[in-house]
């Protein structure tokens, strides 16, 4: 069964209920641990009633467990290996994580700051790196991303999932906050929430004791793509290129698992499907082109669109061209890409090929790799 990640489907507009459930959940998590660190709890809440009703109840974040073992890490990045008995007196907060998963990407810049600003007092990050894709068990592949994407606190290898199934975790982002005694105090699936998360931490380094925390939250400058998701906008889900995983493929013929196959594109393509032309081998988790000149089409609806991508053969480099609506995409291109559409694979990872201005429509994507080689795995949108 596949592991899913942390907020790959699209959001479903709640109803009134649910919003206004999910709302009161939020506004009583900020509030009691504004007063718990001492902040200003009136600034939290235009409905005064709610804060007098939290103010006099006695609410305390639960005990779910206790942290587990990290002895089954395979290897540490970053850090001599670290041990549930010898992390006792930190506050810990564990990030599940794959380096290509753009809902991890786009929570990265809080987690990097928090453990910039509260290593001093305490906090211990640990990034639990759980792959997804085969290549993203090659501890090198994370050595350089984590050195890429300024990833410099302790790093567990979790190439057999053991401190996964430990967790017994489902998501890629998931953080695990865990008190000074060792014990598991609140989790985050996915993104967002990062004010509550950052303030758990400091309700947390004040249980431990810890004077002098500075209350403000952190302020981060979020770019490529690591940048937030227009969720009003995004009308496309993740999807997987591989034969496996993939939803919506119209090639004619469909795919052919494991065999050499001349695709092609059809006349018109539907919202959210996809297709293939030129010479694929069509893998459990990625397609493969054999032939230069080979290309992919995507009907998609976002601002963003990335592609998780690299050269079958370690060392070779692939060209490709981008075009939208069959033109170069100037202003619209994404950061791995010229306005004439022009990049380079070099490595296996994200690549951002699509940031567009709005008005956000529904957009024909198109990539001609014009070397052999190229290995294509999920589409992912923002």
């Amino acid at each position: 069964m596949p592991i899913p990640r942390g907020q790959e489907a699209l959001p479903i507009h709640p109803t009134t209920r649910k919003a206004f459930i999910m709302k009161a959940t939020r506004l009583l998590l900020a509030v009691i641990l504004a007063s718990a660190i001492g902040a200003p709890i009136e600034a939290l809440a235009e409905d005064k009633k709610v804060v007098q009703q939290v103010r006099s109840a006695d609410v305390q974040l639960p005990i779910e467990g206790n942290l587990p073992s990290l002895g089954s890490a395979t290897e540490w990045l970053n850090s001599q290996p670290l041990t549930a008995t010898g992390l006792r007196g930190k506050v810990v907060l564990i990030d599940f994580w794959t380096y290509t998963c753009i809902n991890w990407l786009r929570s990265l810049p809080y987690v990097r700051a928090w453990a910039e600003k509260y290593k001093d007092q305490g906090l211990v990050v640990i990034g639990v790196h759980a792959p997804e894709f085969a290549f993203e068990k090659n501890v090198d592949n994370v050595r350089l991303a984590a050195k890429a994407m300024r990833v410099d606190y302790p790093i567990a290898i979790d190439n057999d999932y053991a401190i996964w199934r430990a967790f017994k975790n489902e998501y890629w982002p998931a953080l695990y906050f865990v008190d000074a005694q060792g014990r598991i105090r609140h989790h985050h699936f996915g993104e967002g929430e990062y004010e509550q998360s950052e303030m758990i931490i400091q309700r947390l380094l004040a249980e431990a004791g810890v004077g002098g925390i500075r209350r403000e939250l952190v302020s981060v400058d979020t770019r490529g793509a690591e940048a937030a998701a227009d969720w009003d906008s995004l009308k496309s889900p993740e999807n997987y290129v591989g034969q496996e995983r993939t939803q919506n493929f119209a090639s004619p013929g469909g795919a052919v698992l494991g065999k050499r196959r001349v695709y092609s594109v059809p006349a018109r393509l539907r919202l959210n499907h996809w297709a293939l032309s030129g010479d694929w081998t069509m893998e459990k988790q990625a397609a493969v082109l054999n032939k230069p000149n080979g290309r992919i089409a995507y009907r998609f609806h976002a601002r963003d669109l990335h592609l998780v991508m690299g050269p079958a053969p370690r060392g070779t480099s692939v060209r490709f061209r981008v075009l939208i609506d069959g033109r170069p995409p100037g202003a619209a291109h994404g950061i791995d890409v010229d306005d004439q559409g022009n990049g380079t694979v070099t490595e296996q990872r994200l690549y951002q090929l699509i940031r567009q201005p709005k008005p956000i429509a529904d957009r024909q994507f198109e990539i001609e790799f014009l070397d052999p080689g190229v290995e294509a795995f999920a589409f992912t949108f923002g």
